[in-house]
């Protein structure tokens, strides 16, 4: 491997105008190919295999003309003053409102609810429910408006009118504020790490070309595969992290060989033989951990997973390809201002420092390892205990901030009506085949309104056949509590009794049931998902490093640091310590995709840093250094690097913190806590404790196994070579500064 490596850097090197000329036409190519792609219908959210989702198939099915999967805004009417909305000023209004709403070009049907009996019980409340004939993303901005502008109308006549509903979602792309501060912070840390703008810049420039071939080819291929924009976003994020990371490692090692009085070729050659080699393996852990969210069966999660993992791919083909062509342009650019200096001088390149802040560091765990382990695991441990509480659902309006309309509907409508109205649960009564529907629709909604948690039960609806019905069923509980999923259990438990009695089968589905399911899929779907990736990776690390305690170690490591981060986020989202700092308004359960989420990435980005730092301990260890002076050397070489790395991402992940979504403010925040805790906790103390305990015993590998896995050289033994000055390549360019 690191002899494959070499030879290409050193070709990259000597061929770099090949090589930025390909590149440039790979980014043209797919930018085109991007440009010109239609634009790609936005795929609805599905969840194969769970109840609520075959009952909103069945009612696709059914309904033709309902549209199903329409969106809706429903819209909140409050009198002002302790009047009543019956009171005849407050009704007309509200009547004037609703046949304004109802003339959307889009608006497929609007409800009276005065007609509907949709008035609270004191009276000071009514809601409406606008019905669209198109998904929320396919509402045009002329519908958007018409909302708006009806809801204002209303308001000017002294009612307090609010609106929820998917039709309200602020549908616009992504802002780029997150990816700005992730840029902006990086291109801090990486000029304090290099001290020189042109190696602070270049491993900007190479992520940001590979970030724009992975966002190009998505946006080609969305149209045919239908990819969701959440696709890209992920992408981008992982893309740019990696990116930077990846070629941060090239140059850093590019430098320290250049330190060593290698030519420039010579290093470059080098750097990708062995840096590169730690990038390969790193990313084909993170390649394996994204396309591993596959196994959970969410299509949503295995676009995002596959297209990520398509855009750490192309970060390590630039790594290894387009950062040697561009220290080809400028080989001693790259280096820092004293090294420059000294070279136009004529002077001998100055000696690698053999103490810094890692290797103080090291020094000071290798000298109590074990209380260090202690302390480190005990504070991992205490972060994590707050997982034993976790609680998955969807966070819906009543996460969002009390300035927005959403918020405020929520919230009238739990008032007057009771917490249940804002996430009714619909059933669907199948009596095809059924000699009376109707006589049997009525007993399901007989049966299912006695139990107990049922406020009320609305009318069956039948489609145009009469052989299916729908009506809806509002708990007592609100959408995110307890009660109501054991409401929606105890309600299919008792299922085998009430299809008896009345002849036809029935399915509950609606947001709430569809949030219950999706998060017992995902939980179900959790340990699964960690053995295969855990697995695999262990897998992979055990070639990389020939070693059989080294990979349980990363793997063990990582589970804390990711327990502890959900512990983190528990704390803050659930339990609400802390919200108030994160502008969250109001707490509860965590979204259901986030732990599967946050171990598929954390995972693959935490190996990135196992291998960085363990792979030049490995290096000195195979070149003859003792255990502890292994461990000493690697974070000589690699702990500032490392640290540099660690920060970027924080940086990145940390910009969604400030995000008015609260989905995106908990992605944020818990992405950004794994990867402290785990470049900082796990790689930065339990790892040099535990090697240091474990000593010779680390590096152990039974022979047998030695000599079934196959030797891909990621150490860089096979390019051992004196390491006294060379003279340097007769080429004009690298002459210039």
């Amino acid at each position: 491997m690191a002899a494959f490596l070499y030879r290409m850097g050193r070709l990259a090197f000597r061929r770099r105008w090949t090589v930025a000329l390909v590149w440039a036409a790979v980014l043209a190519a797919v930018g085109l190919a991007g440009m010109t792609a239609p634009e790609a219908e936005e795929e609805p959210f599905s969840m194969p295999g769970i109840e609520s989702q075959e009952a909103f198939d069945l009612m696709e099915e059914r309904f033709p003309g309902a549209a199903a999967d329409g969106a809706t805004a429903r819209v909140v009417f409050v009198s002002p003053n302790g009047e009543k909305v019956t009171a005849a000023e407050n009704k007309k209004a509200v009547e004037a409102a609703i046949a304004e709403l109802g003339d959307g070009a889009q608006v497929a049907s609007i409800v009276d609810p005065y007609e509907s009996g949709a008035v609270s019980e004191d009276g000071s409340t009514a809601y409406t429910t606008v019905t669209y004939k198109v998904d929320a993303a396919g509402l045009t901005d002329a519908g958007r408006s018409h909302l708006d502008e009806s809801l204002e109308h209303a308001r000017d006549s002294g009612l307090t009118v609010e609106a929820g509903g998917d039709a309200m979602q602020d549908m616009g792309g992504p802002s780029g504020t997150a990816e700005a501060i992730g840029i902006s912070v990086a291109a801090v840390v990486l000029l304090i790490t290099f001290g020189s703008l042109a190696a602070a810049g270049l491993p900007l420039l190479t992520a940001l070309i590979g970030v724009g071939i992975s966002l190009f080819a998505i946006t080609a291929l969305a149209g045919p595969l239908g990819l969701a924009d959440t696709t890209s976003t992920v992408a981008i994020m992982l893309g740019l992290a990696v990116g930077i990371d990846y070629a941060l490692f090239i140059v850093s090692r590019y430098r320290e060989e250049r330190a060593k009085g290698r030519a420039a070729q010579e290093a470059a050659a080098l750097a990708t033989g062995t840096a590169g080699s730690a990038v390969v393996f790193a990313g084909l852990t993170v390649v394996i951990a994204l396309a591993g969210l596959s196994v959970v069966g969410i299509p949503m999660l295995t676009e995002m997973g596959l297209g990520a993992a398509g855009a750490v791919v192309v970060g390590v083909l630039i790594a290894l390809t387009l950062v040697p062509a561009f220290l080809g342009f400028w080989p001693n650019a790259i280096l820092t201002r004293k090294d420059r200096k000294a070279r136009r001088a004529g002077g001998t390149p100055r000696e690698t420092r053999k103490v810094n802040g890692g290797t103080r560091w090291a020094s000071f765990v290798l000298r109590r390892p074990l209380l260090v382990l202690l302390a480190a695991v005990a504070g991992l441990g205490a972060l994590a205990l707050p997982m034993t509480d976790l609680q998955l659902g969807m966070p819906g309006d009543e996460a969002l901030s009390k300035e927005t309309t959403q918020r405020r509907a929520y919230d009238a409508l739990a008032e007057g009506f009771g917490p249940g109205f804002n996430g009714p649960l619909t059933v669907v009564v199948d009596a095809k085949g059924t000699g009376d529907p109707e006589a049997a629709a009525e007993t399901v909604s007989e049966r299912i309104g006695g139990t107990e948690g049922v406020l009320s039960v609305s009318p069956a609806q039948f489609n145009e056949s009469g052989d299916t019905a729908v009506f809806s069923v509002v708990p007592t509980t609100a959408p995110t509590d307890q009660e109501t999923k054991d409401l929606v259990n105890t309600i299919r438990g008792d299922r085998p009794g009430i299809e008896s009695q009345a002849g036809a089968a029935f399915e509950v589905t609606g947001t709430t049931a569809m949030n219950i399911d999706v998060s017992e899929k995902v939980q179900s779907a959790l340990v699964p998902y960690l053995l295969v990736v855990v697995g695999l990776a262990v897998t992979l690390l055990l070639v990389v490093f020939r070693s059989i305690l080294v990979p349980l170690k990363a793997a063990a490591g990582f589970l804390l640091s990711v327990l502890a981060s959900l512990g983190a986020v528990v704390v803050v989202f659930q339990q609400g310590h802390g919200a108030d700092l994160l502008g969250v308004e109001t707490t509860g359960p965590v979204m259901s995709l986030m732990p599967i989420f946050l171990v598929g990435i954390v995972f693959g980005l935490a190996m990135d840093y196992e291998v960085f730092l363990v792979s030049r301990m490995r290096e000195a260890y195979v070149h003859g250094e003792r255990p502890a002076q292994a461990v000493t050397s690697g974070f000589q070489y690699s702990a500032r690097v490392v640290v540099a790395a660690a920060l970027i991402m924080i940086a990145v992940f940390s910009g969604f913190i400030g995000d008015s979504d609260a989905m995106i403010k908990m992605i944020g925040f818990g992405l950004a806590s794994a990867v402290l805790l785990d470049a900082f906790v796990v790689r930065m103390a339990i790892v040099p404790a535990v090697l240091a305990l474990l000593g010779e015993r680390a590096w152990w590998l039974p022979k047998w196994l030695d000599r079934i896995l196959p030797r891909v050289d990621v150490e860089g033994e096979a390019l051992t070579r004196p390491a006294g000055p060379e003279a340097e390549p007769a080429d004009k360019d690298l002459a210039r500064t």
